[in-house]
């Protein structure tokens, strides 16, 4: 939801004492953001926000600093969800009592900046007039806007829950998992948005409908139930590219030679199928996989004997260096898929829906047209390889992955291709055996 931004208008008072938060969320970008923001503006000071501050603790901030609360706990995975619930009773006699925090189902206690509402206190919630405001994704300006992803978030006006109440402890895995369809009461101005896309209806049948107030709201594949995997933005220290679109584009400048980015999902056995979009093309575009990540410049993708390349400007094969002739060029507006066969050890290349090399993905252990038989590093995460994009030259590459969420960037794929496994949306024909990238492909 980077630069994108949801509300609607409050025009008949609830309660302004008693609610619950709840979403789903998924950060992709590490600064301060606010998920919900409601009352006035926030210069007319009668605001709530509720998200994450600038050191990536959680936080609630009110008028005036009261309520404030930050979490001493910071929450930095870029790749992961976050059950984020924040419970309101200003009635309660307890001050600990009048609101409470939890994450992935874990009541949080320990606080860096810890002031409780006072009793019976009305919040800048559920309330007409002039702070008449409810937003999703940021605040009324355009300025600590969510980087990320938002699912089923719920607001209950008037009714007070704990996390359980939206999600539970898988009794084999231990994780905390979604419950998609919650018996609670949403109140007057309570809502249940986001169910099941980028839909602005109100699910919880109150008809307290969103409209899209700043950018566009893009469906995505990637959920709580299955995270698919985007390119890594804490491994960027040497490529220092720009992420965006859920971490799925990245734009390399003209500094950072010879380097590379790689997804945040790293695999050593299966079959993954992930494309790539190039935006804007470098001299020295190389696609591919690696078997480590980037630990210097001048370390790009098909230099060592770790890493395996299709070099857009002349086609060629890269590992340990130019493997010479392969394939045809790609350039602008091309889309490469890549097909990893780490049962067999093979790797294989497309354009535009044409696997290079006369290739044939299920040829199993034949590896009829791959690229280059895959060897293993022993250096860490020795065996694990990722899906990569990078340059050999001192100019700019602009990329977009589709991992199976159906997108590149904020555009959606054109006529969708097979998919024996059900597992994500990509543009061409997904071979038989082969599956997105992401935690059930990882399962199958």
């Amino acid at each position: 939801m980077a630069n994108t931004r949801i509300g609607r208008t409050v025009s008949v008072a609830g309660d302004k004492q008693k609610a619950t938060f709840s979403a789903w969320i998924k950060r992709t970008g590490l600064s301060e953001a606010w998920l919900l923001s409601s009352g006035g503006t926030y210069s007319s000071g009668s605001t709530i926000k509720i998200g994450f501050n600038s050191s990536d603790n959680c936080f609630i901030v009110g008028p005036s600093n009261n309520p404030r609360m930050e979490s001493t706990r910071k929450f930095r995975d870029t790749n992961a969800w976050y059950h984020y619930v924040v419970a309101f009773d200003t009635t309660q006699s307890t001050a600990s009592d009048r609101l409470k925090f939890y994450i992935n189902g874990e009541l949080i206690t320990d606080y860096g900046t810890e002031t409780y509402p006072t009793l019976n206190q009305n919040l800048p919630m559920n309330q007409t007039g002039s702070d008449n405001n409810m937003w999703l994704g940021g605040r009324g300006e355009s300025t600590y806007e969510f980087n990320g992803i938002m699912s089923h978030v719920h607001w209950c006006d008037g009714y007070v829950y704990d996390a359980s109440a939206f999600g539970s402890t898988d009794a084999t895995t231990g994780e905390w998992k979604i419950n998609t369809s919650p018996s609670v009461t949403y109140g007057t101005n309570g809502y249940f948005m986001l169910k099941d896309g980028n839909s602005l209806t109100d699910a919880s049948g109150n008809g307290n409908n969103f409209t899209s107030l700043v950018g566009t709201l893009t469906n995505t594949e990637d959920n709580p139930s299955n995270v698919f995997a985007t390119m890594n933005p804490l491994d960027n220290y040497y490529a220092s590219s720009t992420f965006s679109n859920g971490n799925t584009t990245t734009s390399m400048a003209t500094s950072g030679v010879e380097t590379f980015n790689a997804s945040t999902i790293g695999v050593s056995s299966g079959k993954y199928y992930s494309e790539v979009k190039v935006i804007t093309v470098s001299s020295r575009t190389h696609i591919g996989v690696v078997n480590k990540l980037s630990d210097a410049i001048g370390n790009y993708i098909g230099q060592n004997t770790y890493s395996y390349a299709y070099a857009g400007y002349d086609g060629n094969k890269w590992n340990n260096g130019d493997g010479g002739s392969w394939g045809n060029t790609y350039t602008t507006n091309d889309i490469i898929g890549i097909a990893m066969d780490l049962d067999n050890n093979k790797i294989y290349f497309s354009k535009n829906g044409a696997w290079q090399n006369s290739g044939d993905p299920t040829s199993g252990s034949t590896g009829t047209g791959s690229m280059y038989n895959l060897t293993a590093s022993s250096s860490t995460p020795a065996g694990a390889y990722f899906f990569a994009g990078g340059k050999r030259s001192n100019d700019t590459v602009k990329l977009s992955w589709n991992f199976g969420n159906g997108y590149f960037g904020t555009t959606a794929v054109s006529s969708a291709g097979t998919n024996a496994s059900g597992i994500g949306i990509f543009e061409y024909d997904v071979p038989t055996g082969y599956t997105a990238l992401s935690t059930k492909g990882l399962n199958l």
